[in-house]
């Protein structure tokens, strides 16, 4: 791998607002939730609809930063580690101090995590489909199949057999009465993150407008290349900052 690759900004300015933005969602809707606060909770759904389309350029641009990665497998591992921790901690943990409803069973640091993995077990035979067709064969099967995770494709309904528990859940199936504060089922956003990966294989080739290649925000910029530590930060500090304002 090249060490004279120029650094692609846009993406980590991209990368850094999206996950600003997710974080005053998240804010919005603990503190609306948790902590009642009800001008938080409607400053959530006034932003809803925004939530799902910078949650995919997020995924996105992860997929991308695939093709610019040594060990894809190293990182999807020890992100993996990190998602079964916020498990951990949300759905066992925070109940025994009466915080229920906090739980994160497949968020969108599972779903990233296990998309490495499988990226670095498929990117050899992958490598021999062009990136157009893999990265609009991706975008047609996301766009196709996201309503699998309300029980339908285009309004038809799927069968109830397929939605069964947890495990399927992380699929795309969740069965009735299943909760996860933040979810990310592989179907359909597997596909989203793998069109990613396909639109990096043309951002490694160095052939980007230079204006990708520009810095514009360097607080942006900087915020984008630590994401997964402010993503771990920001629920604790949140829920704190619930805290103290409760007790004002």
């Amino acid at each position: 791998m090249s060490t004279n690759r120029k650094r692609i900004y846009l993406l980590d300015e991209i990368r850094g607002l999206a996950i600003i933005l997710m974080v005053f969602y998240h804010a919005f809707y603990m503190l609306g939730t948790f902590f009642e606060m009800d001008f938080m909770l409607a400053a959530q759904k006034f932003f809803e609809p925004l939530q799902p389309p910078f949650a995919c350029l997020f995924i996105l641009i992860s997929g991308i930063s695939c093709n610019l990665s040594h060990s894809n497998f190293v990182r999807g591992a020890r992100l993996l580690a990190i998602a079964l921790g916020f498990t951990l901690v949300t759905a066992v943990v925070l109940p025994k101090f009466g915080i229920d409803g906090a739980q994160i069973i497949f968020g969108i640091l599972h779903l990233l995590s296990v998309s490495m993995l499988a990226f670095a077990l498929v990117r050899r035979p992958i490598s021999k489909i062009p990136p157009a067709v893999g990265s609009a064969v991706c975008m047609v099967l996301f766009f196709v199949l996201y309503g699998v995770p309300s029980g339908n494709v285009f309004g038809l309904a799927l069968p109830r057999e397929l939605y069964l528990n947890s495990f399927t859940a992380a699929l795309g199936f969740a069965p009735a009465g299943f909760y996860s504060a933040d979810y990310f089922p592989l179907i359909p956003f597997l596909f989203m993150f793998f069109a990613g990966t396909f639109v990096g294989r043309f951002v490694l080739s160095g052939d980007l407008p230079e204006g990708f290649y520009k810095r514009r925000c360097a607080p942006l910029a900087a915020v984008g290349r630590k994401t997964l530590i402010i993503y771990i930060a920001h629920w604790p500090i949140i829920f704190l900052l619930g805290l103290i304002i409760s007790k004002i």
